[in-house]
Parts: structure tokens; sequence; C-alpha cells
């Protein structure tokens, strides 16, 4: 994430905050790679 939108490691933090509190992942807090995407791969954009 943090390569992809150019951004601080505190953001790319930030941003996982904020995609787990509107609920489009979870995660196990203090578990490393432990996110999980919680919506369909079909309501996703596409990625350059």
């Amino acid at each position: 994430m943090q390569a992809y939108f150019k951004v601080t490691p505190p953001s790319v933090h930030d941003m996982v905050l904020r995609l787990e509190a509107r609920g489009f992942i979870s995660r196990i807090p203090g578990e490393a790679r432990s996110i999980k995407l919680l919506l369909p791969a079909g309501e996703l954009p596409a990625l350059e």
C-alpha cells in the first residue's frame, strides 16, 4: 500500500484502521498478515 499510494507507513496504518472501521476488512490486532477482505472481488475496482 505504501508504494502504490506513495505514502508513509503511518498513513498506511491509518488507512488500514479506516478500512476496518468501515467494514471493508477484518483483522486480528497484533497478528501479522491477518487482514481479510470482506467485499466480494467483483465489487473492487481494477488496479493499474
